[in-house]
């Protein structure tokens, strides 16, 4: 029974687990998205969000932390810097993974794992983002579609009466000028 045992072994040892991870980690934030296998995946999922949440705090402290588990400058410079920006406004869940079809040599279940906000197929407009709650969506809904209808109805109509009432007296003016 594995009672209590949440650490994904992967079949390797401590040390070669920690360099796994690192590896691949450091590869998750430079390509934005790599593909391995599902059950790595899902281990590199729960090793590297921690590491972008940090991200979001640009200190010291926070840069040293994150460069012990990566050892690498770039990648640290890289979360810091373009992926900070990115996921400043998100609560977490910064990584996606979606499944792919096995792998032709062993049968092993292969996944693509990314960075949610730097797939442009799923990410929305910022004028989307903006939060929502049920009040808003029935207070909007009702008040957009009659408003918009009636000046549209209505304007047209003023318009053709002002124009004849101008129409009228130009009509007037032009005999008594002749007249004279």
């Amino acid at each position: 029974m594995r009672h209590g045992d949440k650490i994904k072994n992967l079949g390797r040892t401590q040390s070669h687990r920690k360099a796994l991870m690192s590896n691949m980690a450091v590869s998750l934030f430079q390509h934005k998205r790599i593909t391995t296998t599902l059950a790595k995946a899902k281990a590199l999922r729960v090793y590297a969000e921690p590491l972008i949440t940090r991200c979001k705090v640009d200190t010291m402290h926070n840069r040293r932390v994150v460069f012990s588990y990566l050892q690498d400058k770039e990648s640290i410079n890289e979360l810091f810097g373009v992926i900070s920006d990115k996921v400043a406004n998100r609560p977490g869940g910064y990584t996606r993974i979606i499944k792919l079809p096995r792998r032709m040599g062993d049968a092993a279940d292969m996944a693509m794992i990314e960075l949610v906000d730097f797939n442009e197929l799923y990410v929305k407009e910022s004028k989307d983002t903006a939060k929502k709650t049920r009040r808003s969506k029935k207070a909007t809904a009702p008040k957009a579609a009659p408003v918009a209808a009636a000046p549209v109805e209505e304007t047209p109509a003023v318009e053709n009466e002002a124009t004849e009432a101008n129409d009228a007296p130009e009509a007037s003016d032009a005999p008594e000028a002749s007249a004279e």
